[in-house]
């Protein structure tokens, strides 16, 4: 599903994010990424989205190699992800509903599949009494929410997630956290790259932990090494 080997990333001001990071992750998997802020985590997100190119190293994702895929071909790729921000990036003046179905219109689905999909996703997010608000009549938590149906409605095989409750309080953002585990119980391989330690020793999920660039530990017994 996503796999890293020997990948490096040094940006051009000479820092370098990533070194030799070598790690798998199957299809189903929950993983955590975690480090400190500037530990490098982010910049693994932005490498398997292919918003960063590897200095070195291979990144394979489904299956086939994309360090060395076209710009032309990075759209079609990100289709089989969905991705979801700290800081949610709705449309502030579309509806919870036609937020949701930008996402679907965009790879072109047709209006008989979004009227069909987009109410069943805001339902899995438990939003389906929403879908005519605005994102500013919602809590922040609900617009996470929102974040999450636009990131789901087509149908990816891995939702990755930075930072996903940076900005929500702590009981919102174990309810996120839960709603996540829910959709990974469903089939849906998730990644989230947090510093959260709380949620992650709650949640006893895989972790792999990054501190300055380097993977110190991956463990399918989760918790966060609180010594880093």
């Amino acid at each position: 599903m996503i796999e890293f080997r020997n990948v490096s990333k040094t940006y051009s001001t000479g820092t370098e994010a990533v070194h030799s990071a070598t790690f798998k992750i199957n299809k189903g998997d929950f993983a955590f990424l975690v480090g400190t802020s500037g530990s490098g985590k982010s910049t693994l997100i932005k490498l398997i989205l292919k918003e960063e190119e590897p200095s070195s190293g291979n990144i394979i994702i489904n299956g086939k190699d994309t360090t060395f895929l076209k710009k032309s071909r990075v759209p079609y790729l990100r289709r089989s992800m969905g991705v979801v921000f700290q800081d949610f990036r709705l449309l502030p003046d579309k509806t919870v509903y036609e937020n949701v179905a930008f996402a679907m219109y965009i790879v072109r689905a047709t209006p008989r599949h979004i009227r069909r999909q987009v109410p069943m996703v805001l339902s899995l997010v438990g939003l389906s009494g929403k879908a005519k608000m605005y994102p500013n009549e919602l809590s922040g938590g609900e617009q996470q929410r929102v974040a999450l149906a636009r990131a789901l409605v087509n149908n990816p095989s891995m939702l990755i997630a930075d930072e996903p409750t940076g900005n929500l309080d702590p009981e919102t953002a174990w309810d996120i956290m839960t709603l996540l585990d829910d959709i990974n119980k469903r089939g849906t391989t998730v990644v989230v790259a947090t510093h959260a330690k709380d949620i992650v020793d709650r949640m006893k999920k895989r972790v792999i932990q990054i501190d300055k660039g380097i993977i110190i530990r991956d463990s399918e017994k989760g918790g966060y090494d609180s010594e880093v």
